[in-house]
C-alpha cells in the first residue's frame, strides 16, 4: 500500500533510489529543477522510473510563473494571477486562455510520460501572503473558480487529472509553511470565501486536492495537513478524490519531528499518500517502516485514478498547437 511520494537527488536515478522505489510503501517520484537539464535527459529519467516502478505515480509542481521547474524547451507558462487581471478586462479571453494553458501543461508533460502536475492553485489572492501572492487566480472567489475550471477542461482534454491546493486556503494567510507553522486565527464564517473555490471543484469532480500545513485554531490545534476534523470535512463535502499531503519536510509539518511518525499522523487525518520530497535522510529513514491507511481499499483506488490516463500524442497534437498559437497571440494580455 503506497504511501509517500519521494523526491530524488538529481538528473539520473541513483541505485539506492532505484531500491527505495521497490520500497512497498513508496507511490513514486516528485520531480524539481535539479532532475531537469533537457528534454532529452527528462525523457530517460521518467523511462528509467518507469522500468524500475511501472505503476509509479510521477508528478510535479508546473503551475506556471515562479513554480515551473521545467524550463529550457518547455512553453514558459505565465503565473495564475496573469489570467485573473486578464479576466478584469476581458473575461470571456483569459477563461479561453487558462483552458489553452491547461492544455499545453498537460500535453508538454506528458510526453514524458509524467501523471499530473500540482495544479490548480484554488488559494484567494491577497497581498498578506507572499508565498501565494501571484500564484493565485484573483480575490474573487468566484473568478477563481471560473479560472480554475478553464484550467482543469485543459487538462482533461489531454487526459490530465487536477489537484487543488491548498485547502481550506492559504492566500490570505500571513506566513510562509515552507519556513515557519502558519497560525489562522479566523472562524469558519470568516473563511468562507477561501473554502468556497474548493467546494465548487468539488462539485464539478476535481481529482485530488493538497491540505495546507496552517493551524486553524477555532476548528483544530493541528494543521490541517495532520487534522482529521479539516479532512473529515472534505469528505463530508463529498470529495472522493485523492488527499495528498504538503511536502512533509516543510517546516510547517516539522512538529512532529520523526518523519514516518510524520507519514503516519497525515494517514490517519484522512490522506490517501503522503509528499516528502527534498530530505533524503529522512526519505531512506521513512521507507524502512510500515504504514497503515484509514481505509485502504479507498486510498488505493484513489490513487489508481491518478495514474497515467490515455494520451495519443498524435491525435491530440492539432489542440496543443492550437493552445499554444492562442497563448502566443494574446501574450499580451498576460502581462
Amino acid at each position: 500500500m503506497s504511501a509517500v511520494i519521494i523526491g530524488i537527488e538529481g538528473t539520473m536515478l541513483l541505485a539506492q533510489e532505484a531500491a527505495l522505489l521497490h520500497r512497498p510503501f513508496c507511490a513514486g517520484v516528485i520531480l524539481f529543477s535539479r532532475n531537469y537539464s533537457s528534454p532529452a535527459q527528462l525523457k530517460r529519467l521518467c523511462a528509467t522510473i518507469r522500468a524500475q516502478r511501472p505503476d509509479a505515480l510521477i508528478c510535479v509542481d508546473h503551475e506556471g510563473g515562479r513554480v515551473q521547474r521545467f524550463r529550457d524547451g518547455f512553453t514558459a507558462i505565465p503565473a495564475m494571477g496573469a489570467f485573473g487581471r486578464c479576466f478584469d478586462r476581458r473575461p470571456l479571453l483569459a477563461c479561453e486562455l487558462a483552458e489553452a494553458a491547461g492544455v499545453v501543461i498537460a500535453y508538454q508533460l506528458r510526453q514524458f510520460d509524467i501523471d499530473f502536475s500540482f495544479t490548480p492553485v484554488l488559494d484567494l489572492q491577497d497581498p498578506a501572503s507572499g508565498v501565494i501572492g501571484d500564484r493565485a487566480f484573483h480575490a474573487n472567489p468566484t473568478v477563481v473558480v471560473l479560472l480554475a475550471d478553464a484550467l482543469r477542461r485543459g487538462l482533461r482534454t489531454v487526459g490530465m487529472i487536477a489537484v487543488g491546493k491548498h485547502y481550506p486556503g492559504h492566500g490570505r494567510v500571513v506566513g510562509d509553511s515552507h519556513h515557519t507553522l502558519p497560525q489562522d486565527p479566523r472562524d469558519a464564517d470568516e473563511r468562507e470565501p477561501d473554502r468556497y473555490p474548493f467546494i465548487r471543484q468539488i462539485e464539478s469532480g476535481i481529482e485530488a486536492l493538497m491540505p495546507a500545513h496552517i493551524v486553524f485554531p477555532q476548528t483544530d490545534h493541528r494543521p490541517a495537513s495532520f487534522s482529521p476534523v479539516h479532512l473529515a470535512e472534505l469528505r463530508a463535502l463529498g470529495f472522493d478524490g485523492a488527499i495528498i499531503s504538503d511536502d512533509l519536510d516543510m517546516a510547517g509539518a516539522l512538529d512532529i519531528t520523526d518523519p514516518a511518525k510524520r507519514i503516519q499522523a497525515a494517514l490517519d487525518a484522512g490522506a490517501d499518500v503522503t509528499l516528502m520530497c527534498n530530505d533524503f535522510t529522512a526519505i531512506h529513514q521513512a521507507l524502512t517502516r510500515r504504514y497503515f491507511h484509514r481505509d485502504a481499499d479507498a486510498s488505493a483506488r484513489r490513487l489508481a485514478a491518478l495514474r497515467d490516463q490515455p494520451f495519443d500524442a498524435a491525435t491530440l497534437e492539432p489542440a496543443y498547437h492550437a493552445a499554444q498559437e492562442k497563448l502566443r497571440t494574446h501574450a499580451a494580455q498576460l502581462l
